[in-house]
């Protein structure tokens, strides 16, 4: 039976906050168990490409074929062909949304909660958006836009605030609260690239994808040969391995990916940024349950404050496109994470 257009909105923008949402406390958990924080990013960069580097190789076929019939210059590919972007321009997005932002994330993990991902991964994205994409692309930062702006800086300072002080009594979260902040500011980078060059969502998502498989499946496997890198893949169980294949590749990355589209082509940009305003709370409350993590008072101002910040600049009579975007792994309008 078809859907409705309606009924395949609500359900894009269900699979995407659930998504989003399950990678913060799933990668907050997977920290607790065997592998290390490059393990999950190969398999998530692995289990990605089983499903996009196939559909890469395919559409640039296509599009071979189908520029021979018309007589038109094909369009540009590189990466052996699999990727269906110029070789510059693959490379310039997949070193930000491919490479950096996982293995930023995910080694954020290893060092502070969930409850502090929740804030300040999806929090500190429309900041970093805002601020690159006025540089990049000249985007005007307006009254409302600012103030909404403030109320996410003040909530990531009430949380990151207090873990830097806790630096000087020996504590690390501070580290992964700011490996949270620059792996937000790396996806940011992303959105804000793939909309200057105004490259489509897939074809971005198969394009980081394939160049996150050419240049950190080898490079892993050589510094782990080397011994210059811990592996614990030996030691992981079967089980665990083909999970993270799962959901951190072929979840994270391909099914948020397609559903954050459907989304965006059904709400719009500003009604889905105030949809993906619940995944700081959800998965803060997430954390909560599921891994018994306090929320203190600070990260619950914290969380308020980067929501209301989200939902405000939501309010920005903004008809404008989103930028292009893929996986995460919770992100938006800059998109999350995941």
């Amino acid at each position: 039976m078809r859907l409705s257009p309606r009924a395949m909105g609500l359900l894009a923008a269900i699979v995407t906050v659930t998504i989003w949402t399950g990678f913060i406390v799933i990668a907050r958990a997977s920290a607790q168990h065997t592998l290390g924080p490059f393990d999950i990013a190969l398999l998530r960069i692995v289990g990605a490409s089983l499903v996009l580097v196939p559909w890469g190789w395919w559409l640039v076929r296509r599009r071979m074929r189908d520029s021979i019939r018309t007589g038109a210059a094909p369009a540009p590919s590189s990466l052996l062909g699999v990727s269906p972007l110029a070789l510059r321009t693959t490379a310039l997005l997949g070193t930000f949304g491919g490479l950096l932002y996982a293995m930023l994330a995910y080694a954020g993990f290893f060092h502070a909660p969930a409850t502090h991902a929740s804030v300040l991964m999806p929090g500190s994205l429309p900041l970093w958006t805002a601020l690159l994409a006025a540089v990049l692309l000249r985007d005007h930062i307006t009254p409302l836009r600012a103030a909404a702006l403030a109320l996410i800086v003040a909530g990531d300072l009430l949380v990151g605030g207090r873990s830097l002080l806790s630096a000087f009594d020996g504590g690390d979260v501070w580290k992964g609260d700011l490996l949270f902040m620059l792996a937000a500011s790396c996806w940011a980078a992303y959105s804000v690239l793939a909309r200057r060059h105004a490259v489509d969502a897939v074809q971005a998502t198969i394009a980081i994808t394939a160049f996150a498989c050419l240049v950190y499946v080898p490079g892993y496997a050589l510094l782990t040969g080397l011994g210059a890198l811990s592996s614990r893949l030996a030691d992981a169980p079967w089980g665990e391995i083909a999970f993270h294949l799962a959901f951190q590749g072929c979840g994270s990355v391909v099914i948020s990916g397609i559903s954050f589209t459907r989304m965006i082509q059904h709400f719009g940009p500003v009604r889905s940024t105030m949809i993906t305003a619940l995944v700081p709370g959800l998965s803060a409350m997430g954390a909560v349950v599921f891994l018994d993590e306090p929320l203190h008072w600070n990260l619950l101002g914290g969380l308020l404050l980067v929501t209301a910040g989200i939902l405000l600049g939501a309010l920005r009579g903004g008809n404008k496109a989103p930028p292009p975007a893929a996986a995460c792994e919770p992100a938006a309008t800059g998109r999350v994470q995941g």
